[in-house]
């Protein structure tokens, strides 16, 4: 269940203009109920998307997003930035996937100038290729009617690589909206994501993967000759927790082979997820992360490396405690890693040595979020690793882009994008508890102009996965209960990445037992801590977290309000109902139609007669991944039940909302929630 984007991951929630229950097909939107103060004005600031530093360590690019992203070019320092001139044309098209060419002399990016949202239209992204030394306009190398993302240079700087879905008419992903449920279901073509390379000179588009299978990542092979990527039969965005590994010649109509099938593997890697497949710069292995990952871009587990022709393979990194998110080669014998460390992130150097990869003392650590674009954690490095740049935020500073030296020390920020920007909540901090012989940790917001001789109602926010884990990142309106005078939580139970894969695995076939239990005692060690008034207790959460926040009232009376967001009440029509299912098989053990009984052991439904806590549920009306019938049937229940509560549908939304009013609406009504049933101030 992604907790996905950004917006998720902060908030645990999201928004949408609501539409009458009544009459769910209206467009007309009511206005959300106005809470004791206007909504705060958190989110001014300027986003970064991706981050680039070119293979010779001497320039850097990054996107400036906005009403019109622009793609900044400058030293490596961040002196000497200017706007590549990209024209009216692409003004208000999103820019991303920058790609610096091997020779650093030149740098490819993707367009897309596709604003439907809707799912009626096809999606229309271009390539284009930029002269780092400014002359002249970025020139179109490829116009693509379909979607693509994930560019990248074969050595030879002769081809791109990329995904590509031909025809597409949304987004590659289980979070954007699904289309509509109408007419005969399940036969209708499926759009097919398959590996492409484009030929840079003559702008020739190749499709090198067979449209019998839906890739989700892929690596070039060094010598550029071959491509390893994971991918599983249609569709897309179910299968790709029973994805193989496979390998092929980088040409059109060449057969794949699989390399690594994890239902058939024995040892830690049986039955799990792959992620991030990366050629050793001699060809002679693939590494890759593997784990329990309860989302398709949540990347975490432990370190691999396999044989291009296949065979068992090694798990490099058995036993660590802390989760690696993403990787890059930089040797043939080391790997240079960004991971999740208890809540703060690591970049680390891995030795490899026969089949174990052992650790070095960390380049540095931070108590920030981290990124450079695509995956979660992903820094860019020149090409002998001495550099690096990437964007970075934290609850005390808003983002920038980050480049230097990689060596013992983080590297500064060479942006001021945002340097008149100080939080509107107060300190963050760290908090550590044990709770039955497990280490746990979360982070813990004060509220703004917090007084010390003042107790204070707090807000406790569970984030969606749960293969998880919150970092210490510019919150924006995710800061919006702290801002308001509340003391806002974010724990990290069990389940999360960032204490390693038995961390991480603990809360199989145990959904809101243990990790629930974690989480009261994290409540516990803050109030311990800080001014917390246990008798002023919230909840709130987005899937995953949605689904704690409307299974925990059925086992506590702890809480004195909730916001449910896109929230899971009963496991067993879920299963049902979701367009994802395979994801729930790792983690219950069996189907449903093999152990009922497991399902109903974690559904909110099974216990709702224990429910007394007023509730807000707000949920996407096209959510493939947490539907909204499971929305509707938690409301009905507490509604029959006499337990206040009330239900938001937001149309035309998935499970990562897309329209900017809708987050705004529903924002302002989870502020009203609260400050009704749990006031900031008595």
């Amino acid at each position: 269940m992604p907790k996905s984007s950004r917006l998720l991951v902060s908030l645990a929630l999201s928004a949408t203009p609501l539409l009458a229950l009544a009459a769910v097909d209206t467009p007309a939107v009511q206005s959300a109920p106005k809470a004791g103060q206007p909504l705060p004005k958190l989110d001014r600031i300027q986003r970064i998307g991706d981050v680039a530093l070119s293979p010779d360590g001497s320039h850097l690019a990054w996107v400036q997003e906005g009403k019109q992203p622009v793609i900044e070019l400058a030293d490596a320092d961040g002196r000497h930035a200017q706007a590549l001139d990209l024209g009216t044309k692409l003004a208000d098209c999103s820019k991303g996937d920058l790609a610096w060419s091997p020779d650093s002399h030149q740098l490819a990016f993707i367009a897309n100038c596709s604003h439907d949202l809707t799912n009626t239209e096809a999606m229309h992204t271009d390539v284009y290729l930029a002269d780092v030394a400014g002359k002249g306009a970025p020139r179109e190398v490829a116009k693509l009617a379909g979607y693509a993302r994930a560019l990248a240079w074969t050595a030879n700087g002769q081809s791109l690589g990329f995904l590509y879905v031909p025809g597409a008419t949304r987004h590659a992903s289980a979070t954007a909206a699904g289309k509509p449920q109408v007419g005969v279901i399940g036969e209708e073509p499926e759009e097919i994501q398959r590996v492409a390379s484009l030929d840079v000179a003559s702008g020739a588009v190749h499709t090198l993967t067979p449209a019998s299978i839906y890739a989700y990542e892929f690596g070039w092979s060094a010598d550029g000759s071959r491509i390893a990527y994971t991918a599983a039969p249609a569709p897309g965005d179910n299968n790709w927790w029973v994805a193989k590994l496979y390998v092929q010649d980088a040409k059109e109509g060449a057969a794949p082979r699989v390399v690594v099938d994890p239902s058939t593997v024995t040892g830690s890697l049986h039955g799990l997820q792959m992620a991030l497949p990366r050629w050793s710069p001699d060809d002679s292995r693939i590494a890759f992360i593997g784990g329990l990952m309860s989302d398709q871009g949540s990347t975490g587990g432990d370190l691999y490396s396999v044989s291009p022709s296949g065979g068992e393979p090694v798990n490099l990194t058995p036993g660590i405690t802390v989760t690696p998110e993403w990787f890059a080669w930089a040797s043939k014998d080391a790997l240079t890693v960004s991971q999740n460390a208890k809540g703060k992130v690591q970049l680390a150097r891995y030795d490899i040595h026969g089949e174990q990869a052992t650790a070095q003392a960390p380049y540095f650590t931070v108590p920030a979020m981290i990124g450079a674009g695509g995956a979660v954690l992903s820094v860019s490095l020149s090409a002998d690793h001495q550099r690096v740049a990437f964007e970075q935020s934290s609850y005390d500073r808003a983002p920038e882009v980050h480049a230097g030296k990689l060596a013992g020390t983080p590297p500064p920020a060479v942006t001021s994008l945002n340097a008149g920007l100080k939080p509107a909540w107060g300190k963050a901090v760290s908090v550590e508890w044990k709770n039955e012989g497990r280490d746990v940790q979360g982070w813990l917001l004060y509220p703004t102009n917090y007084d010390p001789h003042k107790t204070y109602p707090m807000i406790v926010n569970v984030h969606g996965g749960p293969a998880w884990g919150v970092l210490s990142s510019w919150p924006g309106m995710g800061a919006m209960y702290a801002s308001e005078g509340y003391f806002q939580f974010m724990p990290n139970p069990r389940g999360s990445f960032g204490q390693g894969e038995a961390f991480v695995q603990a809360n199989r076939k145990d959904f809101g037992y243990g990790d629930l239990r974690d989480i009261l005692a994290g409540i516990d060690a803050v109030e311990k801590l800080a001014p917390v008034d246990d008798h002023r207790l919230g909840l709130t959460g987005w899937s995953y977290g949605g689904f704690m926040s409307m299974f925990a009232p059925t086992q506590t009376q702890r809480f004195r309000a909730v916001v449910a967001g896109a929230g899971i009440s009963d496991w067993a029509s879920y299963y049902g109902e979701n367009q994802i299912d395979q994801w729930m098989i790792p983690y219950f053990g069996a189907s449903l139609y093999d152990d009922p009984a497991a399902y109903a052991k974690s559904s909110a439904l099974s216990f709702i007669k224990q429910a007394k806590t007023p509730t807000l549920i707000i949920v996407g009306d096209r959510d493939e991944e947490c539907p909204a019938p499971q929305s509707f049937e938690f409301w009905h229940a507490l509604k029959t039940l006499g337990v206040p509560a009330q239900l938001v549908v937001y149309p035309n939304e998935g499970h990562h909302f897309a329209n900017p009013e809708h987050t705004r609406d529903l924002q302002q009504r989870s502020l009203a929630w609260f400050a009704k049933y749990l006031p900031a101030t008595r």
